[in-house]
């Protein structure tokens, strides 16, 4: 296997140039943004373009898929965005853990100029609230949780907000959904590594088995256990990673990749391993949580 990660993506489709203006633009009618980051990657999946646009904007962090992510470094990331004075609020859009707290946080974060508007005379204002996130992060389900109650559209509004749609959620809160926009270079390797590992970007931008071999040397350093339980592996990854008669360390990890092969039936003829066949399924037991909750991104790291 060629163990150089082909990670140098710089593509931007006009659509997503399109979008990033009219975010910025649209924020000028927001109260708050509702940023939703997947847990498992909350400084990868944060698009760094939109950041300087909204880092005056009343703010609530949406550490979502928090049933794929480790449930104490989620806890962590919640402490830290708390020490830079943004609340953050665990959710899992698909069962709807978390949904309340956000209404909650939102309420929360705006007071002080809800209580401006009330001095004002502008009583009963609505809370406009803009939902951002970069495409995986699970978005569409965390709006569809929220309006599910109540998911009439609010429908287009005279003036300012003319073509504006907005969804109203309870409580006089109205959001707006954006469509989700990745950024012209990734930079970082550890980020685009990030995003393929949770197939934001797709397999086929990146070689999927180096991707996975990646997956698999993060896995067994950090979350041994799991891979051991998933593949009834027992001691096998001690003995392997443990044993001097190897001349690369590269070689002791491409020995785990290939026993999960063997266990899994991941075998061509000759008795090859089919690497292919093995990347598939570590990739999508690792996204669909079947190798257990595990983050990518740990606060200690950062």
């Amino acid at each position: 296997m060629n163990n150089e990660n082909k990670t140098n993506i710089n593509w931007y489709p006009g659509h997503m140039a399109k979008t990033k203006r009219q975010i910025i633009e649209d924020l000028r009618l927001i109260d708050v943004v509702v940023e939703i980051l997947d847990a498992r990657i909350p400084v990868s999946s944060q698009n760094p373009d939109i950041q300087p646009y909204i880092k005056d904007k009343n703010k609530v962090i949406v550490l979502n898929k928090c049933d794929l992510a480790d449930d104490q470094a989620t806890v962590s990331w919640v402490k830290y965005f708390a020490s830079q004075n943004i609340p953050a609020v665990i959710t899992d859009s698909n069962s709807g853990r978390g949904i309340r707290d956000v209404i909650k946080k939102i309420q929360d974060v705006v007071k002080e100029s809800q209580k401006k508007y009330a001095q004002k005379g502008r009583t009963g204002k609505s809370i406009r609230a803009m939902v951002l996130g970069i495409p995986n992060v699970g978005k569409s389900s965390f709006i569809n949780k929220i309006s599910k109650k109540t998911s009439a559209q609010v429908g287009n509004k005279p003036g300012v907000t003319r073509q504006k749609q907005w969804i109203r959620v309870e409580d006089g809160i109205e959001l707006m959904d954006t469509p989700g926009v990745l950024w012209p270079n990734f930079g970082s390797e550890e980020v685009a590594m990030n995003l393929a590992y949770t197939g934001t970007i797709k397999d086929e931008i990146l070689e999927k088995t180096e991707i996975a071999y990646s997956l698999l040397k993060y896995l067994v350093d950090n979350y041994k256990i799991n891979l051991s339980e998933r593949y009834k592996l027992e001691n096998s990854i001690d003995e392997i990673m443990n044993c001097e008669n190897y001349q690369d360390e590269n070689d002791k990890y491409l020995e785990v990749f290939e026993l999960i092969g063997k266990k899994r039936g991941a075998i061509v003829s000759g008795g090859r391993v089919d690497y292919e066949k093995i990347s598939d399924i570590l990739l999508n037991e690792f996204r669909s949580g079947k190798i257990g909750k595990i983050t990518l991104e740990c606060i200690d790291t950062h």
